[in-house]
């Protein structure tokens, strides 16, 4: 059995702090993974989300950051949206990843349950 933690780097309010941007929440993201294999759990998962109350849209590219930070932890997505990417770019991005951190990344993959993540990725492509 392996036990880890998972985040979809969310930007919500706590207590008397404001939401994080974006850029402060990845970073906080990093630094919970570099904790969560210090702390001698097996595995840290970063979820993708495509709208503004969520940091992390790109997985794979977080991931890459905590594999450079890390040493043994597994590196997985909590979750690949597939019906808003290319599935061989995914792979692509994963395979790299696996190479980068010595076979550490595992891909999960999914569909997307919020129409708005179809508005906001309709918005940045040409």
């Amino acid at each position: 059995m392996e036990l880890g933690l998972t985040t979809f780097a969310e930007r919500y309010p706590v207590a008397d702090r404001p939401a994080p941007t974006a850029a402060q929440r990845l970073r906080e993201v990093v630094e919970e993974a570099v904790a969560t294999e210090a702390a001698g759990l097996d595995v840290y998962g970063v979820g993708e989300h495509h709208r503004v109350d969520f940091a992390a849209s790109a997985p794979a590219v977080v991931l890459a950051a905590i594999a450079a930070r890390t040493e043994r932890i597994q590196l997985t997505s909590a979750v690949t949206v597939l019906s808003s990417a290319d599935p061989v770019r995914a792979y692509q991005e994963f395979a790299t990843l696996d190479a980068l951190s010595d076979g550490r990344a595992e891909l999960m993959a999914g569909r997307g349950s919020f129409t708005e993540s179809n508005t906001v990725l309709a918005r940045t492509r040409p």
